[in-house]
C-alpha cells in the first residue's frame, strides 16, 4: 500500500503554496479560489492544502509533535535547504541548526503551525 496524498490545514493558501513551491520542490497543479491548493512533487506525491476558513472554527492546530518530513540524499542537501529557509522572510521558527537526529542528520522548523522535518534518508 502506498500513501498517495496528505491534506494539511493552513491559514493562508497563497502563502503556503508559495512556500512549498519555493522551498520544498512542489508544484501547484490546482488552486481553487485560495481555498484549496493541490500540489505535487517529482515523486508524484500529492499535497493538499486546505484553508482554515473552510473549517467550522477556522482554527489551525496539530497535536504536539505532529510533523511531516522530507528526506534528502545527503547532508549537503539538508544544509542547502536550511540556508535557503534561514534567508527566507517567511516567519519560520527553527528548533535547531542541522544536527544528528536519531540515526540521521537534519532539522525541524515550523511554518504556519506545522512542524516540518528535513533530514537525510537513513542508511
Amino acid at each position: 500500500m502506498r500513501l498517495n496524498h496528505l491534506n494539511l490545514v493552513v491559514s493562508d493558501i497563497a502563502k503556503a503554496i508559495g512556500f512549498f513551491e519555493q522551498h520544498l520542490g512542489f508544484t501547484c497543479i490546482e488552486n481553487r479560489k485560495d481555498a484549496i491548493g493541490v500540489l505535487t512533487n517529482e515523486d508524484k506525491f500529492v499535497l493538499i492544502l486546505w484553508a482554515a476558513k473552510l473549517n467550522k472554527t477556522q482554527a489551525v492546530s496539530y497535536p504536539e509533535n505532529f510533523h511531516i518530513g522530507f528526506y534528502q540524499n545527503d547532508q549537503e542537501a539538508v544544509i542547502k535547504i536550511y540556508e535557503g529557509l534561514k534567508s527566507a522572510a517567511d516567519s519560520l521558527v527553527f528548533d535547531s541548526e542541522p544536527r544528528k537526529l536519531r540515526d540521521t542528520f537534519g532539522f525541524y522548523f515550523h511554518f504556519d503551525n506545522l512542524m516540518i522535518e528535513i533530514s537525510v534518508l537513513p542508511a
